[in-house]
C-alpha cells in the first residue's frame, strides 16, 4: 500500500492548519506525534472517488485547478486502454491522499525512480478530484483516420462546436484527445496529480496544453458563497447546483437513448479561455458595469431588485421607466428563459498567466461548463452572448474545447472509458 499524505504528516509533525485555513470553517489540526483530534474539514479531507457520475461535477467547486489537454502519440489501443486503467488507479489512491503508486515516492530501491514525485507527500488529500474526457479526435484524427476502432462510438453531442461571432481562437491551445480536470484546494495537490498522471502516460500520451485556476468563479453547492470574477462581479449565482436533482437529471446527465450508451451517467465539458482586458474594464465608470452585467456590484442583486438570489425579473423598471435590467444585459441573454429553457452547470476559474509583453495582465475566466448536451445547451446561450453582449468589448475568446466526461468509476475492477474500450 502508498503511504498515505495524512500518516506522512503525522510522522512529521506538520501541521495542517495554515491549508485548511484557508477555506472557511477549516477545523484540522494535527499534533506532532498523534491522529487528529478533531475532524479534518471538508476543504483538506478526501472525495470518495468511486460512483454513478465523476468526482468534480457536482462536487462543491474547490479553490484551485489544473486543466490538462494530451493528445494521444500512440496508435497502439491496447496501450492506450493499459494507460487509462493505469490512470484511474493512480486517481483513485491520490484523491484519497495516497501516493500515485503502490511503491509510493520514499519506499522503492534507490537504483529506481521512484513511482510518485513526493511533491504532495506532507499535504492533504485537500478535496482533490480528477475528471477525465475524451475529445472528438481520440475517435477520427484531424486526418480522419480512427487509430483505435471506436469511431462508430462517437456521440453525435461531440460534433465540434461551431465558430461563434469574434471567437480569436488559438489552435495551439485548443481541441485535445484528452483531457483532465484536477481541482483541489491546495494548488501543489492539484498540479502534483496532473504531473503524475503525465509522467504515468509518458509514450501514450503528451501535453497539448494546459491552464491553471485560482479561485473559482461560480457555486456548485448551496452551502458555498458566490465568488467573484476578476471584474469584481459575483458569478454563477443562478447556477445549477448539487442540490437541484431534478435539474440535474434534465439538464446535465446523459440519459439513456441519448444516443452512445457508453455515455449514460456522463456529461459533455465545454472549456473556453476568455482573456479579459481589465484595464479597460477597470476605468469604466461602476452604473456602466452594472448595466453590462444585470447585477449590483455590491450585493449581487439584480438590477431593481434587493438580495443576490432573488429571481431575475425583467418586468421591472428602472427610476427612469425603462426596464431595471437592459434588453442586452449578460443576465439576461445568459438567461434560461431567453434560451429555449436551457441551463448549464458552470465550474469555471480565474487565471493571471504573466503579463502579455504591453504592460496589460494577462487575465481572465477560464470557463468550463458540463451538460446534457452543449449543441442544445452551451451553444444557443453562447450564440445569444456572442452576438448581443456588450461584455464582448472587455473579453476575447481565445481557446476552446469539448469533451465526452463518462459515467463515474463503479470500483477497483472497473476504469475511465472502460465502456467505451470494452
Amino acid at each position: 500500500m502508498g503511504i498515505t499524505r495524512r500518516k506522512a504528516m503525522t510522522i512529521a509533525g506538520v501541521g495542517v492548519a495554515g491549508i485548511a485555513g484557508a477555506a472557511a470553517g477549516a477545523t484540522a489540526v494535527l499534533a506532532a506525534d498523534s491522529e487528529p483530534t478533531v475532524p479534518v474539514s471538508a476543504a483538506s479531507g478526501a472525495v470518495p472517488f468511486h460512483g454513478d457520475h465523476q468526482a468534480g461535477i457536482i462536487t462543491p467547486a474547490q479553490d484551485r485547478l489544473h486543466f490538462v489537454a494530451f493528445d494521444v502519440v500512440t496508435k497502439d489501443r491496447d496501450r492506450l486502454v493499459s494507460m487509462l486503467q493505469d490512470w484511474t488507479a493512480a486517481a483513485a489512491r491520490m484523491t484519497q491522499g495516497q501516493d500515485a503508486g503502490t511503491i509510493g515516492a520514499v519506499n522503492g530501491i534507490p537504483e529506481a525512480p521512484p513511482d510518485d514525485t513526493g511533491e504532495a507527500l506532507d499535504l492533504p488529500p485537500a478535496g482533490l478530484t480528477l475528471t477525465v474526457g475524451f475529445g472528438p479526435t481520440l475517435f477520427r484524427d484531424a486526418s480522419g483516420v480512427d487509430r483505435f476502432g471506436i469511431a462508430d462510438k462517437r456521440p453525435a453531442a461531440l460534433a465540434d462546436l461551431p465558430k461563434f461571432p469574434a471567437d480569436a481562437l488559438q489552435p495551439e491551445i485548443s481541441g485535445g484527445d484528452l483531457c483532465v480536470q484536477a481541482c483541489a484546494n491546495d494548488p501543489q495537490v492539484a498540479v502534483h496529480a496532473i504531473r503524475n498522471l503525465a509522467r504515468i502516460g509518458m509514450g501514450v500520451v503528451s501535453v497539448r496544453w494546459s491552464q491553471l485556476g485560482f479561485g473559482r468563479t461560480s457555486s456548485t453547492s448551496r452551502d458555498q458563497v458566490t465568488p467573484r470574477n476578476l471584474f469584481g462581479f459575483k458569478d454563477g449565482t443562478a447556477n445549477l447546483k448539487a442540490e437541484d436533482t431534478a435539474l440535474l437529471d434534465e439538464h446535465l446527465w446523459v440519459r439513456a437513448g441519448d444516443g452512445a450508451s457508453w455515455m449514460d451517467g456522463g456529461s459533455y465539458l465545454v472549456a473556453r479561455k476568455i482573456r479579459m482586458t481589465i484595464e479597460t474594464w477597470d476605468r469604466t465608470s461602476l452604473g456602466e458595469q452594472e448595466e453590462i452585467v444585470g447585477r449590483a456590484k455590491g450585493t449581487g442583486a439584480p438590477l431593481g431588485q434587493q438580495d443576490e438570489f432573488d429571481e431575475l425579473d425583467f418586468t421591472l423598471k428602472g427610476p427612469d421607466g425603462e426596464p431595471a435590467i437592459g434588453e442586452v444585459a449578460h443576465v439576461k441573454l445568459a438567461h434560461h428563459s431567453q434560451n429555449g429553457g436551457a441551463r448549464i452547470l458552470r465550474r469555471g476559474y480565474n487565471f493571471v498567466d504573466g503579463s502579455d509583453g504591453l504592460g496589460r495582465l494577462n487575465a481572465g475566466l477560464f470557463f468550463i461548463s458540463f451538460q446534457r448536451d452543449a449543441h442544445k445547451q452551451f451553444v444557443p446561450i453562447q450564440l445569444q452572448l456572442a452576438r448581443h453582449d456588450v461584455m464582448n468589448e472587455y473579453i476575447r475568446h481565445v481557446s476552446s474545447a469539448l469533451f465526452a466526461c463518462p459515467p463515474g468509476v463503479e470500483d477497483g475492477g472497473d476504469y475511465w472509458g472502460r465502456a467505451l474500450f470494452g
